[in-house]
């Protein structure tokens, strides 16, 4: 009789296993194909002279940038489960983009890599968890982290004139959504289609979001006690 129960539940948490793999794949997707040597800068830090060259550049940032995109996959992925909840990218692209607008203007912020680093360790924690904030709470951690993401892609930017610029700032804009909408659209799917309500897709990503945003922080925080 245990034998028969047994056989009527494996198919559920057999469809849970395959739908926690799908999810898995999209919060890794790229993130291994991230190129550390690059230094989250698509043309090697030189300042792009072209509107080509700066969108190309704006397109690359957030992509090989491995905390950043991992904090967009985050954000697309919350938004899935939250009603209404593509305001939490929304807010962090408006942000990111007034984060540029900050170090362009020569202001600086307090530890910014150790601020990036840590969204992407919280965003992965609300992610993990069985139930989220509130909406407005996490958009306006997004928006927060935005400012210290953009504050970051600044730095690939400083000195370009007025075209390549802009042409920057809509390259990151772009992608930014492009993949928190791609996230959006999994998340929602994978949701719809579980056979449990739990979400252990969905969780399961934001642990493995955990672990690349933890591995950041630790990092950075070795090396600021254990200089070279």
């Amino acid at each position: 009789m245990n034998q028969y129960f047994a056989s009527l539940k494996f198919p559920k948490a057999s469809c849970s296993l395959r739908q926690a793999g799908r999810v898995a794949f999209l919060a890794m997707m790229g993130l291994l194909f991230s190129s550390p040597a690059l230094a989250h800068h698509p043309f090697g830090g030189e300042t792009p002279d072209s509107v080509f060259e700066a969108f190309v550049s704006g397109l690359g940032h957030p992509v090989i940038g491995l905390d950043h995109l991992a904090f967009v996959i985050a954000a697309g992925l919350l938004a899935a489960v939250m009603g209404r909840g593509l305001v939490i990218p929304v807010a962090f692209v408006i942000a990111s983009l007034a984060g540029t607008g900050i170090h362009l203007m020569s202001l600086d912020l307090p530890a910014p890599e150790l601020f990036i680093s840590a969204s992407v360790l919280v965003f992965g924690i609300l992610l993990a968890m069985k139930s989220q904030p509130n909406r407005a709470t996490v958009a306006g951690l997004a928006a927060i982290a935005g400012v210290f993401h953009g504050y970051a892609y600044g730095e690939a930017i400083v000195g370009a004139e007025m075209g390549p610029l802009v042409a920057y700032l809509v390259g990151f804009a772009v992608i930014q959504m492009a993949i928190a909408l791609m996230a959006y659209w999994v998340g929602r799917a994978v949701s719809q289609q579980a056979a449990e309500p739990s979400g252990i897709g969905l969780r399961f990503a934001g642990f493995v979001i955990c672990g690349v945003g933890g591995t950041f922080l630790s990092t950075l925080i070795v090396d600021t006690m254990l200089p070279a």
